[in-house]
């Protein structure tokens, strides 16, 4: 039986308008399950939303909705979790990340999640 693979989403929030609440909402209507960090405690369609960075497992994917400047103190969280790979949304970029990621063999992706599912390219 295969291990169902996880997407975390960093960055994550409860306020509908916002588009990491809807990439949960559409991973999980594209069968993905989730994870989620945020800057606060809530929850989105069933999925809760953590404040402390968890070593979950089966994490096949990370995708990004911070800033560069906020990445940094996930670094090296994310080395640890060991993700297949990471999609940096638009706004997202950060080289320094990407290198670090890249020298663990973590693919980078520069991509909207979003655009990604909708056009089965997840």
């Amino acid at each position: 039986m295969q291990m169902q693979q996880y997407t975390l989403v960093l960055g994550a929030s409860a306020n509908p308008e916002r588009y990491s609440y809807m990439a949960i909402q559409l991973l999980l209507e594209k069968g993905h399950p989730v994870y989620a960090i945020g800057s606060s405690n809530s929850t989105v369609h069933g999925v809760s939303i953590v404040t402390q960075p968890t070593l979950w497992p089966n994490v096949a994917t990370v995708t990004l909705y911070l800033n560069p400047a906020l990445q940094k103190s996930y670094y090296q969280y994310l080395m640890q979790l060991k993700p297949q790979r990471i999609i940096f949304n638009p706004g997202t970029e950060n080289p320094e990340l990407a290198a670090l990621a890249q020298q663990n063999g973590i693919e980078v992706i520069e991509a909207c999640t979003l655009v990604m599912l909708r056009t089965y390219q997840y």
